[in-house]
């Protein structure tokens, strides 16, 4: 009678592919969620500041002025709360477009 055992790599062989494969997969889609990011702020020509009177205030880049002057209330509101500030205080201080 043959019998046949098994070798003693194959218990190590399926685990470091699953490994491997989750490696690569995890690496392309941080890759990826940064150039998106990136992307996003290459096309916005315009930026505000919000600071309340305690705390972090919040500067924000957008398409157009109104836009980036919300988008830096909203960021010193949420901002300033987590900080210990007043974010009922937040005033946008500065606000340009870059020609």
């Amino acid at each position: 009678m043959i019998v046949e055992t098994a070798r003693p790599c194959s218990s190590w062989v399926i685990p470091s592919l699953l490994a491997i494969s989750l490696a690569l997969i995890a690496g392309c889609a941080g890759k990826a969620a940064t150039a998106r990011y990136s992307a996003a702020s290459v096309g916005s020509a315009c930026y505000a500041k919000a600071l309340p009177t305690a705390g972090e205030g919040g500067l924000a880049w957008g398409t157009t002025l109104s836009m980036a002057r919300k988008k830096s209330l909203d960021n010193c509101i949420r901002y300033a709360g987590r900080s210990g500030g007043t974010p009922n205080t937040c005033q946008v201080v500065l606000a340009e477009c870059r020609h």
